[in-house]
């Protein structure tokens, strides 16, 4: 589920700041069209007041860790929502900040939180999403040297979640796919299904967007064998509609152009 942002907003309003919601209409066209454009490449790494990122962060509660998967799947459908909230499309109070990390390199910094720290966490402007009782909340994207000092503080490293065997996909759900040889933390990969549900939005066709939407944004995270990850580069390399990936760039765990998912809208076989 999404819930709406709680009363409180950024640091410093205390006014409650209105709800928002699924974007519809002319909102959406933009939401869509935003994100099939794709970053603007509008960062210098050498200037850190140009760098922006996505704030993510995990509940991993310390007496009852969630399941890799669902809290992957969690992150998934938090950016998701996100994206496609009508406070990020022109008019909305998220405007200029979403607009200005699309303009950037889309970075996201996954952190970890629990008891007090998570429910701190929840004041600042987001969207959460729980699956089977995992929960992840994605936040309004900025400058990444000026963090809400309430999601600063919180550790960006630390707890792994052991690898976990969810399953076979539910059909007709999209489904984003990661390199299980790349071996990622658990941070590491919310990072890029979090990108890996972007590209997906922008491979949708408009219709099968919406249905998506009314739907409640399902998606599923899988690791992928050798096998499987060979098929689905391949699908990648030959252009097939539908299918998607994420190029890292290489600042922390994986390799300069390693492919780290591979989303699949429709089908998830």
């Amino acid at each position: 589920m999404t819930e709406p942002l709680p009363p409180g907003g950024p640091a410093g309003v205390t006014e409650p700041l209105p709800p928002g919601g699924p974007a519809a209409g002319a909102a959406l066209d933009w939401c869509h069209s935003r994100l099939r454009a794709g970053s603007a490449g509008a960062e210098d790494p050498d200037d850190r007041g140009t760098v922006r990122s996505m704030p993510i962060v995990l509940h991993l509660p310390k007496a009852d860790l969630p399941g890799r998967t669902p809290l992957l799947e969690a992150v998934a459908g938090a950016v998701a929502a996100l994206c496609l909230d009508e406070r990020v499309a022109p008019g909305g109070q998220w405007h200029d900040a979403y607009g200005a990390w699309l303009d950037a390199r889309m970075r996201k910094i996954a952190r970890r939180a629990r008891g007090a720290q998570w429910r701190t966490a929840l004041e600042v402007p987001g969207v959460t999403r729980e699956v089977d009782g995992c929960a992840a909340r994605a936040f309004v994207p900025g400058p990444v040297d000026e963090v809400d000092p309430r999601l600063g503080r919180l550790q960006i490293g630390g707890t792994d979640l052991e690898r976990d065997d969810p399953g076979t996909p539910p059909p007709g759900v999209p489904v984003v796919w990661v390199d299980s040889a790349l071996q990622m933390s658990v941070g590491k990969a919310a990072a890029q299904v979090g990108h890996g549900v972007m590209v997906l939005i922008a491979e949708m066709e408009r219709g099968r967007l919406e249905r998506w939407i009314v739907d409640g944004l399902p998606v599923a995270v899988r690791e992928a064998d050798p096998d499987r990850w060979r098929e689905l580069s391949a699908a990648v390399a030959d252009g097939a509609p539908g299918v998607a990936a994420v190029v890292d760039a290489g600042y922390t765990e994986v390799a300069p152009g390693s492919l780290t998912v591979i989303a699949v809208e429709g089908r998830g076989d």
